[in-house]
């Protein structure tokens, strides 16, 4: 109701500013019709839970999850696990609502707070997902800045790959120091595993539907379409596996699979999927693209925003503000890639007139906009991160490591001269790279002595 209340203030605002009608409803509609295809990847996701809930699949990985993680491990491995599945599927919605769900449910018996479990899931998912090539944000940053795909994935790996290490650090020291594993109570896991193993035929056979995924990520197969083949394979196994009829089947992916196998927190974990599950984040994420879409389509952005070019006077705070700026529309706009391509147009010309490279922008508009999308309740990334992994944002925000390092780090490093990439690198490589780096530095240490 907020973000309603919003939209109506928006418009009245806008029409006192003398925009018309026309404008104003087709500024809402464009942002609307540029998520389109998100916001069936998100029905898509629904019916895939569903599916391989009933599949088995899911609760298998839960099953064999906790058969092999220990408490100390889980959160470094769970990282590692949704990074790969993130940067092989292009997609941190794909590896949180997969192998993440299933990261949950081991979380559970292990004992684990679930926010920290949740943290550590949007932490890897949204790594993977920022340096993958297949990457609907990683295109749109590079496209937004003007900059080749895989100079875009180049740069960002300046940043992206030191905070993650530090991540995991961070991981480990929170395995090892909060996780109370002398107060771990192995019949909870077992509780949950007798559980599974009761309702559902468990064999490495119910793992197919994961290979789908991973053989779409290979063969650059579109998500949509990956993620539907995966949930007919669901479907197909539950049906052979599992015994389900084709109502049943066609019932877990409209409403979500429906268990009751006398442990509640098993039930807790496999009651879930199907598209009505999502459709509630689904009209939050539309009232969301609403009000961003007006308040860009009338200028609202360029006023609230512009004014942080004629402030910045160091090229750390040239960075600083284009990363703020981000994170800003983040909360204000309410959508990732309006986050991204705002700072990339605002700061573009600043960053032109300084001789930086176009990929050091995108760089820097990833590590704010992206990365923060998920920790905004109201943005449509964090609606369906906090529906998908059932904890409320405020609540895995200080665990997500990842995507609290990366924009710290990202302006630290510029400040030190560190990872700055100039227009007149691009392309260059090896010993070439290495030799315009040592002249710009002569030049500029010139420069200083002789002012």
């Amino acid at each position: 109701m907020p973000l309603v209340l919003s939209c109506i203030a928006t418009a009245l605002m806008a029409a006192v500013c003398g925009y018309n009608w026309e404008a104003i409803i087709t500024g809402a509609l464009d942002s609307i019709k540029s998520a389109v295809e998100a916001l069936l990847i998100i029905m898509c996701v629904g019916m895939l839970i569903g599916s391989w809930v009933w599949a088995g699949t899911m609760p298998a990985m839960v099953y064999y999850g906790l058969e092999m993680i220990s408490p100390g491990a889980f959160l470094v491995v769970g990282a590692i696990l949704c990074g790969i599945v993130g940067l092989a599927t292009g997609s941190s919605w794909t590896a949180s609502g997969t192998v993440g769900v299933a990261l949950m449910g081991v979380a559970m018996g292990l004992g684990i707070d679930a926010p920290i479990a949740a943290g550590m899931v949007i932490s890897g998912a949204y790594m993977g997902d920022k340096m993958s090539p297949l990457s609907d944000s990683t295109n749109v940053a590079a496209a937004a800045a003007g900059t080749p795909l895989y100079d875009h994935v180049g740069a960002m790996m300046t940043t992206t790959i030191p905070s993650f290490c530090l991540a995991l650090v961070g991981y480990g020291i929170v395995g090892a120091v909060v996780i109370d594993k002398d107060g771990y109570d192995p019949t909870l896991a077992q509780g949950i595993q007798d559980a599974i193993a009761d309702t559902f035929n468990l064999s490495p056979w119910l793992m197919i539907p994961v290979l789908v995924v991973l053989y779409g990520a290979i063969k650059r197969i579109p998500a949509i379409p990956s993620l539907l083949l995966a949930a007919a394979f669901g479907c197909a196994i539950a049906m052979i596996a599992q015994g389900a009829t084709l109502a049943e089947v066609l019932g877990a992916l409209q409403y979500g699979y429906e268990a009751d196998t006398g442990n509640a927190i098993a039930d807790k974990l496999l009651n879930r999927g199907g598209i009505d599950s999502m459709m509630w984040t689904i009209s939050l994420i539309m009232f969301a693209l609403a009000y961003g879409g007006m308040l860009e389509k009338c200028g609202f952005v360029e006023t609230l925003m512009g004014g942080f070019v004629k402030r910045v006077k160091t090229l750390g705070g040239l960075v600083a503000s284009t990363i703020v700026t981000g994170i800003i529309c983040d909360v204000i706009l309410t959508d990732q890639y309006l986050a991204i391509m705002i700072p990339g147009r605002i700061f573009s010309h600043e960053f032109d007139r300084r001789g930086l490279s176009r990929s050091f922008l995108s760089r820097t508009t990833e590590d704010g906009a992206t990365l923060w999308s998920p920790m905004i309740p109201w943005n449509g990334c964090g609606a369906y991160q906090s529906a998908t992994l059932g904890v409320s944002n405020w609540a895995f925000m200080p665990w997500a490591f990842m995507n609290l390092i990366n924009p710290v780090l990202a302006i630290v490093i510029t400040y030190l001269g560190i990872g700055v990439k100039y227009k007149e690198y691009d392309g260059l490589r090896g010993e070439e790279l290495k030799a315009a780096k040592a002249k710009k530095k002569a030049e500029l240490k010139s420069a200083k002595e002789a002012k």
